[in-house]
């Protein structure tokens, strides 16, 4: 196996430039899923070495973008409540709700901790008897498997002082989704390494059998590069498939035993994204066997209807219908500084990465 610092190398590297250049023969719109890519992409300069005739559109795959408004006035709310510490990943502590975000409740007095790990939130209630800890459940496939397993920890050691507040979401229904709108005209998908590690190359079979030229890569920009190579290929031949260019990491079926835990634990419900509205079978929801450890049953959280922040587009830009800079408040009223939409916050979030890399329309 190469080492990681293989993939960066110029020598590797340059070539594949020159071979992404000759390997387009038709015209390539394609989405990258995965919010890491999106980062990776910018971070790298690959858009810089794009072949005229190919261009890349960001979807919906930063899971603190899509929480829905309502779902971050939910969390912001349940936060304010005596007795409840709240456990999140720091990327959620300043998104914005329509009163203010979860670092402003830590401010007026909520117990809000930032974690690493659903399981250091287990600890965190193992700490702190006197509260119930909540753990903030935002992600997709990668995140989930950690926190099915942190629930049945807590199960089996009768710790009776931890919940989850789930909003997990699942890649491939939304996807499906959004390939249904002919206005997009996307023709291939990269597809994301870390929930692919999970879930399984052969996931996106489906969309490869609907035309659509599939390739899931890692984030060096050796793997970026050689992915754009594949897509392209498929796109000029006309035979759509699924390749998997990061075996490193991933493998067809992916990985079984996670899969069985997150079952377990887990079933489908429909969920709410931000600008894609409310999607059958896209969340996950805590079982009724391990209710006790499901925070909108135990404090009964109503989920108020809350309407995008007025002038944001984080919503088309998650559908790929727009780029961060055609946003009238991006870089004005809404900044890294004084984020208005999520997008702006998360480390993963493409207006973030427009604004920190470059702002090419």
């Amino acid at each position: 196996m190469k080492h990681i610092d293989e993939y960066r190398d110029s020598r590797l590297v340059k070539p594949l430039v020159a071979e992404l250049q000759q390997s387009l023969t038709r015209p390539v719109r394609l989405m990258e899923v995965c919010g890491t890519h999106t980062m990776a992409i910018f971070r790298s300069g690959v858009r810089s070495i794009l072949p005229e005739g190919m261009e890349i559109v960001s979807g919906p795959g930063c899971p603190v973008c899509v929480t829905s408004a309502s779902h971050m006035d939910a969390f912001i709310s349940m936060a304010e409540v005596s007795g409840v510490r709240v456990a999140i990943f720091g990327d959620l502590f300043r998104v914005p709700g329509s009163n203010g975000s979860l670092a402003n409740a830590a401010a007026r007095g909520a117990k809000v901790d930032v974690v690493y790990s659903p399981m250091d939130a287990l600890d965190a209630a193992r700490n702190n008897p006197d509260d119930l800890v909540v753990f903030l459940g935002v992600g997709f496939e990668t995140t989930t498997p950690g926190i099915a397993a942190t629930i049945l920890a807590a199960h089996k050691t009768g710790i009776e002082n931890f919940c989850v507040f789930s909003t997990q979401k699942v890649i491939p229904g939304p996807l499906e989704t959004l390939m249904q709108d002919p206005e997009l005209n996307i023709n291939a998908l990269l597809c994301p390494g870390h929930v692919s590690a999970i879930i399984g190359a052969g996931a996106y079979q489906p969309f490869a059998d609907q035309g659509l030229a599939c390739v899931v890569a890692g984030f060096e920009p050796a793997d970026l590069i050689n992915g754009l190579i594949l897509l392209a290929r498929q796109v000029g031949s006309g035979e759509a498939k699924v390749e998997n260019i990061y075996p490193r990491v991933v493998s067809w079926d992916g990985n079984r035993r996670a899969q069985a835990m997150v079952d377990e634990i887990f079933e489908p419900v429909d969920m709410e994204w931000r600008g894609l509205g409310m999607l059958a079978k896209s969340g996950l929801a805590i079982r009724e066997t391990y209710a006790k450890f499901d925070a909108e049953k135990r404090l009964d959280i109503p989920i108020p209807h809350v309407p995008e922040p007025k002038g944001c587009l984080c919503g088309q830009i998650l559908k790929g219908q727009t780029t961060p800079p055609h946003c009238p408040i991006f870089g004005t009223r809404c900044t890294p500084a004084n984020p208005v939409g999520p997008c702006m916050v998360s480390s993963e979030g493409t207006c973030a990465a427009y604004h920190k890399y470059g702002q090419d329309v």
